[in-house]
């Protein structure tokens, strides 16, 4: 981390975390965060789902969610982009304070509720994105629809013809209920809805499956028979936990969804879970917890195809993306792999 960085970040801290997340994005914009551009490696280079992506590191859903730093962030080393969650109208979200930091515990709670611009100005910017790079959208709900799967399937053929993926979000435990669609009947009925929805895209795009990380071993059986079934493209895993288990920092009562460090090692479980069940089939994107390059390696081993980071960049900053791809690249190189792919799933027994 350059002193800059060490900088901003230390100044970032110093106001409400909502307030910095919004800081950090205009300077993006502006162009004052220094980017490293591409990285990648015969090593990093890999296939998912038909995307071809130069690294296996990409960036979650939420950092950017209104899709406005396209640009700047297709130069900051991730191997994809997600943007959103976007929803068919725009709504504000829960009321703040909605966003807590727990350095103690290297982690962050949110509350937001898909507080988004809607799809229609999210389409726009994404009509508009630069040339090259990998960018999907992360597909929500409004709070108040009467629909919630009409709204994934609308939002999909709204924006769809302007992305790469698209991550069917149905694990959010910020906006009420949300996570019922995780259950067997309604998850083939959503799944159905939007799969329906891509036939209609111009081209054929890839979707994924976010899943909670507090699922039971009969609804994570229940998710892999139905991903295979409907013919889903992979699955998230996972999305923020309501679990407070081992906590210590003063925030760690507040409700919402929490992420960072303590999630690497549940979620990673799910995902060495998920691996098995579907014998390895389904490409699985690992994220929860990543803050280094033995992170990553770990993930990739328990079953990731490739992986997905946001908390761990708000304490040590954009540039740990590229730290994580470089210290994978060589602990690839030290065990003899020649590429990503061939470490998949190789210590995924550790977690089972």
């Amino acid at each position: 981390m350059s002193l800059a960085e060490r900088i901003g970040l230390r100044a970032l801290r110093s106001v409400d975390p909502e307030t910095a997340h919004r800081l950090a994005l205009k300077g993006l914009k502006l162009g004052l965060v220094p980017l490293p551009g591409a990285i990648t490696s015969p090593r990093l280079a890999t296939e998912v789902a038909g995307l071809d992506l130069p690294n296996p590191l990409g960036l979650a859903a939420g950092f950017d969610k209104n899709a406005e730093c396209l640009a700047p962030l297709g130069r900051a080393g991730f191997g994809f982009v997600e943007v959103g969650a976007a929803t068919p109208r725009p709504q504000p979200g829960n009321p703040r304070p909605r966003l807590f930091r727990l350095p103690g515990d290297g982690a962050v709670i949110n509350r937001f509720g898909f507080n988004n611009h809607g799809m229609e100005a999210i389409a726009t910017r994404l009509e508009r994105r630069p040339q090259g790079g990998i960018v999907g959208l992360n597909l929500g709900a409004n709070k108040d629809s009467a629909d919630r799967s009409e709204d994934y399937a609308r939002v999909l053929a709204r924006c769809g013809p302007h992305v790469d993926f698209a991550t069917i979000n149905v694990s959010s435990p910020n906006t009420e209920n949300l996570r019922d669609l995780q259950g067997a009947a309604a998850l083939e009925a959503l799944l159905l809805k939007v799969t329906e929805a891509r036939d209609w895209l111009p081209r054929r795009i890839p979707l994924f499956l976010k899943i909670a990380p507090d699922l039971t071993e009969a609804e994570l059986a229940d998710v892999a028979r139905i991903v295979i079934y409907r013919g889903i493209d992979g699955i998230v895993a996972t999305n923020t936990t309501l679990s407070r288990r081992g906590l210590t920092d003063a925030h760690r009562t507040e409700k919402g969804g929490l992420s960072g460090a303590p999630l690497f090692a549940p979620s990673t479980r799910v995902l060495a879970r998920l691996h098995d069940l579907t014998g390895g089939n389904v490409p699985l994107i690992g994220v929860g917890g990543i803050a280094s390059a033995e992170d990553a390696y770990a993930k990739i081993r328990a079953g990731a195809s490739a992986l997905q980071l946001y908390t761990a960049l708000a304490y040590q900053g954009l540039s740990l993306a590229a730290g994580i791809l470089r210290g994978l690249d060589a602990l690839l190189q030290r065990d003899g792999y020649a590429n990503v792919a061939e470490a998949v799933g190789t210590g995924r027994k550790d977690w089972l």
